[in-house]
């Protein structure tokens, strides 16, 4: 089984910037597709950003798209998602998963970790 841990979340005034990333222990993520989703308090768990295996493909929730960049460096098993012009709508806490090769919007795993609180203020 692996276990995945969240890291980079904080306070951040709108329009600043972030970075989250996603480690994991027991198994490597390097052959796994892998997604980052968000939940805000009163709200579903809402799919951001996702990325293959090999980082040569990506996927972004309309909200995400132009202010935040997936990416990973599988030498360091490490998935990271770059938050930019952070708005309100964005305070959240973040979580990474596992997701299907052939959707990335759609999380593989049945548990999720603790994810990283991200808080924006204005």
């Amino acid at each position: 089984q692996v276990q995945l841990v969240e890291s980079g979340g904080g306070l951040v005034q709108a329009g600043g910037s972030l970075r989250l990333s996603c480690a994991a222990s027991g198994r490597t993520l390097s052959r796994l597709a892998m997604g980052w989703f968000r939940q805000a308090p009163g709200k579903e768990r809402e799919f951001v950003a996702g990325i293959s295996w090999s980082g040569g493909s990506v996927d972004y929730a309309d909200s995400a798209k132009g202010r935040f960049t997936i990416s990973r460096d599988n030498a360091k098993d490490t998935v990271y998602l770059q938050m930019n012009s952070l708005k309100l709508d964005d305070a959240a806490v973040y979580y990474c998963n596992s997701v299907f090769t052939n959707d990335y919007r759609r999380p593989a795993y049945g548990s999720w970790g603790q994810g990283t609180q991200v808080t924006v203020s204005s």
